[in-house]
């Protein structure tokens, strides 16, 4: 894990950019924003900048920057996304969180996940408890790759704590921390599996309802990718399934499901603290708690971030940084 944290000097010039960048720019529309946030990013403290740098170079699989600035008058926490979208909370951190994430890539958003903003709201809601997304909160967070779905997904998810008083945990698993059956990473290397988008991104059915996994579009490939001293991983065990009838991939599966789970590491996530997870190297999830729903909850922004944007243009035939 690769560790920075800011200086108070270094928190005070870079809450001076993110006040005067929301002086110059009124109305929040990051996406009108982007290649100007990305200038502004040049103006973040050296000593940041060349540990981002490095730390991308290195491939670290869990990059921090902790004692960033948050408003000292934060709001509560919101009820949902849906909220804090509508009363656009917190927008001085959404803005310290795509200030440093550019200096790793480019952020870019879904088209049907948080009606397809750049920056989402990580935050407990009411009857979504026990759901298989980020609102959830009594049920574990099963590790996975970020969009395992697309092959544009993140080379990065961005998550910045704003608030944590349960110390909530984020766990996280590296691939090179599992030892593997060689007859199993080759079942893994090869395209056995489908890959179908979690019940974050929203795929209507004709009739109105929710589409079932199966429904959903999906792509075919393999778990373990890349360079075989080096490989790169891609599972989300409940959104990833092998082929019909091959028991041997489900299997192997299986195994690399529970290597991961035995060792994975917890985070814990401080307010004014951001963890850029490799959507490569790692897969994450997170711990049970018991939300108060009273404004004090586990509160997190959240991004996607690509280290070449280009390679999005070229796959979906659009200059867009919002993905289908």
């Amino acid at each position: 894990m690769a560790n920075y944290v800011l200086s108070e000097e270094e928190k005070y010039v870079t809450a001076r950019i993110a006040d005067a960048f929301l002086a110059r720019h009124q109305v929040w529309e990051p996406f009108q924003y982007t290649e100007r946030i990305q200038a502004a990013a040049e103006k973040l403290p050296l000593g940041l900048r060349q540990f981002m740098v490095a730390s991308r170079a290195a491939e670290a699989a869990v990059i921090t920057v902790s004692n960033l600035p948050l408003d000292e008058n934060l709001v509560p926490t919101p009820a949902s996304w849906h909220i804090a979208e509508k009363e656009g909370a917190a927008i001085r951190e959404e803005l310290v969180l795509l200030l440093v994430a550019s200096l790793l890539g480019d952020p870019f958003a879904w088209s049907n996940q948080q009606n397809g903003r750049l920056v989402h709201d990580v935050c407990p809601s009411k009857g979504q408890e026990t759901s298989l997304t980020s609102a959830s909160s009594q049920t574990q967070l099963t590790l996975h790759t970020e969009d395992v779905f697309h092959a544009c997904r993140g080379d990065y998810v961005a998550l910045m704590c704003l608030r944590n008083p349960d110390d909530v945990g984020t766990t996280v698993a590296r691939v090179d921390a599992v030892d593997l059956d060689g007859s199993v990473r080759d079942v893994l290397h090869q395209d056995r599996f489908r890959f179908y988008p979690d019940d974050s991104h929203e795929y209507g059915t004709v009739d109105g309802g929710t589409a079932g996994p199966d429904e959903r579009p999906h792509e075919r490939g393999a778990v373990l990718f890349g360079p075989a001293e080096f490989p790169y991983l891609r599972m989300d065990a409940d959104f990833t399934s092998p082929l019909p009838g091959d028991t041997e991939a489900e299997r192997a599966m299986a195994e690399c499901a529970e290597r991961l789970n035995t060792s994975a590491e917890r985070v814990v996530l401080r307010p004014g603290m951001v963890a850029f997870l490799d959507n490569y190297r790692v897969v994450h999830g997170r711990d049970v708690f018991t939300p108060r729903y009273d404004g004090t909850d586990r509160w997190l922004k959240r991004t996607s971030v690509v280290r070449d944007l280009r390679r999005t243009y070229v796959h979906t035939g659009k200059r867009s940084r919002v993905l289908a």
